[in-house]
């Protein structure tokens, strides 16, 4: 059960690294500190995570992320690259 968003929040306000933490989980300093100077809102935190999860069909089909939550997306996914074995 998700708990009720703080007045900050709700209003659009800059998340918190405990927003960060409770939406994403506990990350690297090397990826919560380039998610925290983009400035996400809660609601980008949350889009990112459903994304993520693999609740794309919630922004439509074939619709693509953007703005915040997208870069979000390629800042936690940009080592996943990396481990995939080459040919």
């Amino acid at each position: 059960m998700q708990r009720p968003l703080t007045a900050d929040a709700a209003s659009g306000n800059a998340a918190t690294s405990a927003d960060v933490a409770r939406i994403l989980g506990h990350l690297d300093p090397a990826k919560l500190l380039p998610i925290i100077e983009l400035r996400p809102t809660v609601r980008d935190l949350e889009e990112a995570s459903m994304w993520l999860g693999g609740d794309r069909d919630v922004f439509g089909p074939g619709t693509p992320i953007r703005g915040i939550p997208s870069r979000i997306v390629s800042i936690l996914t940009a080592d996943e690259d990396d481990d995939e074995p080459r040919a």
